[in-house]
């Protein structure tokens, strides 16, 4: 066959070879599928590869539930003893009633520990979650062994009693020591609800 002898003129397409008019319809059955997996099949592949992400997600998201969900006995009895610690430290916090009493006790270890107290100011209360902290500033006066006492007297005391921004400079000739710091004394606030109360809350939703 001589391609040079074919008229290739369309309106004669119908005299063209068997050959060249099947090539011809192969080559438009080629684009015609080409044009449509461009404009549909490659939007499916897409969603496809993103369907696949957010199945390989899940499945890492599953699995992470899964562990939690074996551990689920071991994170409750965690929960519980948590709270258990919670309370303990709750019931060493003063009433109103006992912070007057707490006080007290905090100038008498002072006192007995033969100090100098220079300043012993209570400040406003400070309210936080579930206590309210009241805040002492004071300055003693003392020998380094005197000071020393004093501290861990306060750690001995039966509530709970801490000690912050602690400064010690000299004071005088006779060896003493002028310490200013501010004791923090915590008692349970009014709106906090217990662990005892907050379970019998969840047990009766």
């Amino acid at each position: 066959m001589n391609l040079q002898e074919i008229n290739w003129d369309f309106n004669t397409a119908g005299n063209w070879p068997s050959v060249i008019k099947a090539s011809l319809l192969g080559l438009i059955v080629i684009t015609v599928i080409a044009i449509g997996f461009y404009y549909d099949t490659s939007d499916e592949l897409s969603s496809l590869d993103y369907e696949k992400k957010k199945e390989q997600s899940l499945k890492i998201e599953f699995k992470d539930k899964q562990k939690k969900a074996i551990n689920l006995q071991d994170y409750q009895e965690q929960l519980t003893q948590i709270e258990a610690s919670l309370y303990q430290m709750i019931r060493q916090l003063p009433t109103e009633e006992e912070v007057a009493s707490l006080l007290v006790d905090i100038s008498q270890t002072g006192l007995a520990n033969g100090l100098n107290f220079k300043l012993f100011k209570p400040d406003a209360p400070i309210n936080k979650d579930f206590y309210s902290e009241l805040p002492i500033s004071i300055q003693v006066s003392g020998h380094y062994g005197q000071l020393a006492m004093f501290i861990s007297g306060l750690a001995s005391l039966p509530r709970i009693v801490t000690l912050h921004n602690i400064s010690i400079v000299p004071d005088g000739k006779e060896g003493n020591l002028l310490m200013s710091a501010v004791i923090k004394i915590y008692n349970e606030s009014k709106h906090f609800v217990s662990t005892d109360s907050a379970k019998k809350k969840r047990s009766n939703k």
